[in-house]
């Protein structure tokens, strides 16, 4: 039986061109509503792009990774309460804010207190409490409980990631290393298959996405960059997603990967490595949200990481593997200028084993809130897409 993974395999290899993106999924959902999930892989410094620069331990805890208060020139934090400030490098998110489509969660984890990449990255995709259990993902169990049916998948990934791993029809597409195909290769594979009743309608979806892709990203972004982790790349994959989710008949729900969190080392302040990486998700949200046009009034989009960093730098300008972090939501359809959260501290005694932000907030009820007022999923069905969280209440005031 062919499937839309072994459809995509095909697309893979005949379809669009080498784009060296960062990975980007869909699937498929029966509503009007667009969820993004944007997973910034390597554990994103919560502290440096929202910092509590009002929290008295904040300059002294953050020692040379305390950025300037804000009004103190153009490399300062730009205040958003009176007690948070976002990263200067942030600028698209700052008029995001402004505009009161964005909201932040401060202090937030999910139910894993260890130090491992790989399986606090498990954690926030399965939805549960440990690595490994559930196999699936709660993004996968939350388009089963809707009933999506199998539509337009795509991603921008050599497979899916496993937040929308599972039952539901779900895949992923990864920019082919074959050489450019000669003039008329397509419409000659077209004829080949066109007379084959499982492969020939496959090729032709095939072909069909291969066109989108084109119209949507230029030539240039195409064929540039092979497997490299470039700005442009992540504009590229950010104008596909909303390009993609803004069509009538296109996907609903979406998985967006970023990665380039892990500042051991040089972290910076307003400029340096992680202000870069700042300044790249920041436009390419923007991006999406312009890709995605009047649908972005029906758009939710959470960012998420699987932990934050230790609140204090270490020996070589940098921050290492912690626990408390911070998460976005923004979009047309949420209620924006609000910083969600129970404010823990930053005094050596406040923090979490010492050493880091303490969590005050589960990211599955951020997860929840969501999909209850943007998706109207009912409680039940999200105790079953979150194992175990049946005493956790879904986070209000997020969702217009």
């Amino acid at each position: 039986m062919t499937t839309r993974r072994r459809f995509l395999g095909l697309a893979g290899a005949t379809g669009a061109a080498a784009l060296g993106l960062p990975r980007l999924s869909f699937a498929a959902a029966p509503t009007e509503r667009r969820l993004v999930l944007v997973i910034l892989r390597g554990g994103m410094d919560g502290l440096a792009l929202v910092a509590p620069h009002a929290d008295p331990d904040y300059a002294k805890t953050r020692q040379s990774l305390a950025m300037p208060p804000p009004g103190d020139g153009e490399d300062a934090l730009r205040d958003l309460d009176g007690f948070y400030g976002l990263h200067p490098a942030a600028g698209d998110l700052y008029e995001i804010w402004q505009r009161n489509e964005l909201s932040i969660v401060h202090a937030v984890a999910t139910p894993y207190r260890g130090r491992s990449h790989f399986e606090a990255q498990d954690v926030l995709e399965n939805g549960g409490t440990t690595p490994n259990r559930p196999r699936d993902g709660w993004l996968n169990r939350t388009v089963t409980a809707m009933g999506g049916a199998e539509g337009f998948a795509i991603a921008v990934s050599r497979q899916v990631p496993l937040v929308l791993q599972g039952k539901a029809p779900a895949a992923s597409w990864a920019p082919s290393a074959l050489p450019k195909q000669v003039l008329g290769y397509f419409t000659k594979m077209a004829l080949l298959y066109d007379q084959d009743p499982e492969l020939g309608p496959i090729f032709k979806t095939g072909l069909e996405t291969r066109r989108r892709i084109e119209f949507y990203v230029p030539e240039a972004d195409r064929n540039a960059g092979r497997g490299a982790a470039r700005a442009e790349d992540t504009l590229t994959a950010a104008r596909l997603a909303g390009a993609f989710l803004a069509e009538d008949d296109g996907a609903r729900i979406a998985v967006l990967e970023m990665s380039g969190w892990d500042t051991h080392a040089r972290q910076g302040t307003s400029h340096g490595r992680l202000a870069r990486r700042f300044s790249a998700l920041s436009a390419a949200l923007a991006e999406m949200a312009d890709a995605l046009g009047p649908a972005w009034d029906e758009t939710a989009v959470v960012v998420a990481t699987e932990f934050g960093r230790t609140a204090a730098p270490n020996g070589t300008g940098g921050t290492d593997h912690g626990t408390g972090g911070a998460a976005l939501v923004l979009g047309g359809a949420v209620i924006g200028g609000t910083v969600h959260g129970e404010w823990p501290g930053l005094a050596k005694a406040s923090l979490f084993e010492g050493r880091d932000l303490k969590p005050t907030i589960d990211m599955r009820a951020v997860f929840k809130g969501v999909l209850r007022d943007h998706m109207g999923m009912a409680t039940g069905a999200l105790d079953s897409v979150f194992p175990g969280s049946s005493g956790m209440r879904p986070l209000d005031g997020l969702i217009v």
